[in-house]
């Protein structure tokens, strides 16, 4: 026998492609909205549009000539070193999780892209449309390469359809830089983090996407220092009480929110060779390294109660999960263990009532004002931040 044969499967690639594509509806997955799907928003244009950069223009013009000169153009295209897939021979549970992965990440890099073109359409501030054109075209870029990445096992998703079908969400401006600079920040830590991994452990690469993350976290990167300069434009947005409070909320929210996805994907974590527990506080220490340059705070995530308090936030998600799929009621009622589910929807005496929204609310405010902590210090990059 060659030892170098590949493979045989009964399966033909055209019959593997209508096998996932019944199995995956993957544009749904990326339209359906919950508490862990990546959203697409909404803002006040008008206000975005009134942004002065005088106070940060000369690092905005060289973060703008470095975004022009566009490093990365040339980086979303499969070349040699994309490898062949081997769907088929995949662990089932594991492509699962892979494809989940693929979907969540395509309508984020899409969410961005779609957010980003609508500022750069409807403002007249010439700052300001030509950053959001050149991060609507790297957003761009990244969706069409991932959705590549899934048009192979033939579930793309259909990214026309989504931009009619997905429910927008209204945040304002302030929301939407502290959000989306975390978001950015996160992105390039995560891959960072995995594309070391791999360098190191190249067996665990199951997937050629990843071969690709080093120069990709790199846009994430440029991306997250064009909120940061924008929040610079006005020192109240990081300096005032209420909006301190405000950034310890969306610190803990998109900290935690990070845990509960990553934790619901084990198989996928697993095949990376990757321990979530160890990944997620990497991700969470390279990006509070970054983020004290702009934020008045940061989460003390060696705090005792830190991974206890994120465990307990993944136990409630999948508690909730479970009432879901059980249909435990319409007001989100989760009956204690034993307990016959009143039919009326009423809640047993002695139970709380927390609608999924209320509770990751409540418990990120908790979290928040027992984890935050001044940051150390604020400047240039220190201890592990930067470019790959």
């Amino acid at each position: 026998m060659n030892a170098h044969a590949q493979p045989q499967h009964d399966t033909t690639h055209g019959e593997l492609h209508a096998e996932l594509s019944g199995t995956f509806d993957t544009t749904a997955m990326a339209t359906e909205t919950t508490l862990l799907n990546p959203r697409f928003y909404t803002t006040d244009f008008d206000e975005m549009d009134r942004i002065d950069v005088t106070p940060v223009r000369e690092e905005w013009d060289k973060l703008l000539a470095q975004m022009k000169s566009d490093p990365n153009k040339g980086h979303f295209k499969k070349n040699a070193d994309w490898d062949e897939v081997d769907w088929k021979g995949m662990d089932p549970a594991l492509r699962v999780e892979f494809i989940d992965f693929l979907v969540s990440s395509c309508t984020a890099e899409f969410s961005g892209c779609v957010l980003y073109k609508e500022m750069k359409r409807r403002g007249t501030n010439p700052d300001i449309c030509e950053l959001f054109s050149y991060m609507s075209r790297d957003e761009a870029r990244h969706a069409g390469f991932i959705n590549d990445a899934l048009r192979e096992a033939g579930v793309a998703v259909n990214l026309g359809f989504l931009t009619k079908a997905k429910k927008y969400t209204y945040f304002r401006p302030k929301f939407i830089y502290y959000a989306t600079y975390l978001s950015e920040k996160i992105g390039y830590a995560r891959y960072i983090t995995i594309f070391r991994h791999l360098e190191a452990h190249p067996e665990h690469r199951f997937h050629p996407i990843f071969k690709w993350f080093k120069e990709w976290c790199n846009d994430e990167f440029s991306h997250g220092e064009a909120f940061a300069l924008l929040m610079r434009t006005d020192p109240a947005l990081t300096t005032s009480f209420a909006n301190k409070l405000w950034i310890r909320f969306f610190l803990t929210a998109v900290y935690s929110t990070m845990w509960v996805r990553d934790h619901a994907r084990v198989d996928f974590h697993n095949a990376l060779g990757v321990d979530i527990d160890w990944y997620d506080q990497e991700v969470y220490r390279k990006t509070s390294a970054i983020a004290r340059q702009v934020f008045p705070v940061e989460l003390d995530i060696d705090h005792p109660r830190w991974i206890p308090g994120l465990r307990r936030m993944d136990a409630a998600m999948r508690d909730m999960d479970k009432a879901k799929r059980k249909g435990a009621g319409l007001r989100g009622v989760v009956p204690d263990p034993g307990q016959t589910p009143d039919p009326a929807g009423k809640r047993p005496a002695g139970t709380g009532v927390l609608t999924p929204k209320r509770h990751i609310a409540a418990k990120a405010a908790v979290a928040a004002a027992g984890w935050a902590r001044p940051t150390a210090r604020r400047g240039s990059l220190q201890n592990g931040g930067g470019r790959a």
